[in-house]
C-alpha cells in the first residue's frame, strides 16, 4: 500500500439515526444482497459524483464560453454512462439528475448474475462470485461490486471448471 492516508470511497449519512432512511437502506441491502451498508453508501457516493459532473457540464453549457470543449466532454460523459447501462440511449444530461441509486446497483456483477438466473438469490450470486465460479469475458471475476457494461452482460457465465456448470447441481437456479 502506498504511503499516505487512505481516503474513503463513500460518505456516511449526516444524521445517523433516522428511522425512515435506515429502513430504506435495510430494504436495499436485502434486495441487492449487499454485504453491508458501506456498499450502499459507496453506490450513493458514485451517483452523487455523476450528478455533480452533470451539473457542472450543464452549467458550462449555459455559459457558452467554449462550446466545442464542453460538448465533447459531455458527449464522452454520456457515452460512458450509456456504455455502463446506467443511462438509456436516448437520455441526456438532464436525465442524470433524476437517476436513483438502484440504477447504479443494477449494474453490479452480483445483480447481473442474479438477474440472468445463474443464482437463486442475490446473496447466492455474491457467494458464487466470491468463490470464483463466475467469469466475465472468459476471465474469472471475484469482485461482486464490479461494474458490468451492457456489452459485457452477455458474457457473464459460470467458469468452465466450476462444478456449477452441471445442470443437475443442487445449488443451480431452478428453471421456470
Amino acid at each position: 500500500m502506498p504511503l499516505g492516508t487512505k481516503t474513503k470511497l463513500y460518505e456516511t449519512p449526516n444524521h445517523p439515526f433516522q428511522g425512515e432512511r435506515i429502513a430504506g437502506e435495510h430494504d436495499l441491502v436485502a434486495r441487492y444482497g449487499l454485504k453491508n451498508k458501506e456498499e450502499l453508501w459507496r453506490a450513493q457516493s458514485e451517483l452523487r459524483s455523476y450528478r455533480r459532473e452533470a451539473r457542472q457540464l450543464l452549467s458550462a453549457a449555459q455559459g457558452d464560453t467554449e462550446g466545442d470543449a464542453e460538448a465533447a466532454e459531455s458527449a464522452e460523459f454520456l457515452a460512458r454512462l450509456k456504455k455502463l447501462g446506467i443511462l438509456d440511449e436516448e437520455d441526456g444530461l438532464d436525465d442524470i439528475l433524476s437517476l436513483d441509486v438502484t440504477d447504479v446497483l443494477e449494474r453490479r456483477l452480483q445483480t447481473v448474475v442474479y438477474r440472468k438466473g445463474l443464482a437463486n438469490t442475490a446473496r447466492q450470486a455474491r457467494q458464487f462470485i466470491s468463490h470464483g465460479h463466475v467469469t466475465m469475458e472468459g476471465s474469472r471475476v471475484t469482485e461482486p461490486s464490479c461494474k458490468v457494461a451492457v456489452a459485457e452482460a452477455d458474457t457473464v457465465e459460470f467458469d468452465s471448471t466450476s462444478p456449477l456448470t452441471d445442470e443437475l447441481h443442487p445449488e443451480r437456479a431452478e428453471e421456470q
